[in-house]
């Protein structure tokens, strides 16, 4: 059985070993950079791990999770654009590092690498996959925006935050787990079972984020906590207060969303007000039932309890981490 540390041993090779066309380093240069940037690379490593789940032979699988993690980092290369973000893995990001127009450019490239390698799959499985890689790539852009017409918008509901994020976060885990379990030879039941262990996974990881932006400890998060509160971003935190709040507590809420002034006080005051409502219980309370309904949905996938069982355990630890 292939271990976590395996798939990404398998997958930093690869990505290491890229070539590029020499006479357009210029285009290049960014995406060497960005992928090569420390990362968990969790979306490769899981497509491996569940190829592996039926088969110990994981070479067909390794173009799918390049194509996945090249895709990924796509993605944050233009997010960080639209974010004006300054540092990605604590390094400057590419419109920083060279400017916008280079970041929107590479990125573009990117995205079509992604393809490149996705079509060096077996003809077996190639309509599929490509049917899946495009399906879940124009989800992943419906949900950015979806989250770009919410910065307009004070108030949203959970559920409307939850389908955000599962467009924009979920559906790549899931998708990704669906691609290698495809590439094994899975049955259907087990793909879509997989699939939507991703699904409530990715829920899970992206509710846990905005834990950690909250009350994470910043030695360990590496960042000083309370950057979405700053910011104003929707977070499952956010709209649970907004969503909880009334009178005084509403009132003050929605001051310091209007107050870009006093930095310290508003994530106090913000914080404060989550401990007053409750919202970090809640929201630990909602992040937890994501993660028994992912369990769940792993429970059902018809191999070995014991194959199954490195799955499971980074689930839990992706949901425990403290960074």
């Amino acid at each position: 059985m292939m271990t976590f540390s395996d798939a990404l041993t398998i997958i930093n090779r690869e990505i290491q070993s890229i070539e590029y066309p020499e006479n357009t380093s210029g285009l290049y240069e960014p995406v060497a950079y960005l992928l090569t940037l420390k990362g968990k690379k969790i979306r490769p490593a899981l497509t491996l791990l569940a190829c592996n789940l039926y088969s110990d032979e994981v070479k067909e699988a390794i173009p799918v999770a390049l194509a996945w993690e090249i895709f990924h980092n796509f993605t944050l290369m233009h997010d960080d654009v639209m974010d004006k973000a300054d540092l990605r893995r604590g390094q400057a990001t590419v419109h920083k590092k060279w400017n916008e127009n280079a970041a929107i450019l590479s990125g573009d490239a990117m995205l079509i690498l992604s393809y490149m390698y996705l079509a060096k799959s077996s003809p077996q499985h190639l309509k599929i996959l490509l049917n899946l890689f495009s399906n879940t790539a124009a989800q992943i852009c419906e949900g950015q925006q979806i989250d770009m017409e919410y910065e307009k918008q004070t108030f949203i509901s959970i559920e409307e935050y939850i389908e955000m994020i599962r467009l924009k976060t979920a559906v790549m885990l899931g998708a990704c787990l669906q691609s290698g379990a495809i590439v094994g030879g899975a049955n259907e039941s087990d793909r879509q079972s997989l699939y939507d262990f991703g699904i409530r996974l990715g829920i899970a990881f992206q509710i846990e984020d905005d834990w950690l932006d909250v009350y994470g400890n910043p030695e360990l998060v590496g960042k000083k906590t309370g950057g979405d509160i700053l910011c104003n971003k929707k977070t499952f935190l956010l709209v649970t207060a907004l969503e909880t709040a009334k009178g005084e507590d509403k009132k003050a809420l929605l001051y310091w969303l209007d107050n870009d002034t006093q930095p310290d006080e508003k994530i106090n005051a913000v914080r404060q007000i989550y401990d007053k409502l409750s919202v970090r219980e809640k929201t630990q309370t909602v992040l937890q039932s994501y993660y028994h309904q992912a369990i769940s949905a792993l429970q059902k996938v018809s191999v070995d309890e014991g194959r199954k069982k490195i799955l499971k355990d980074i689930a839990e630890n992706l949901i425990k981490r403290e960074y």
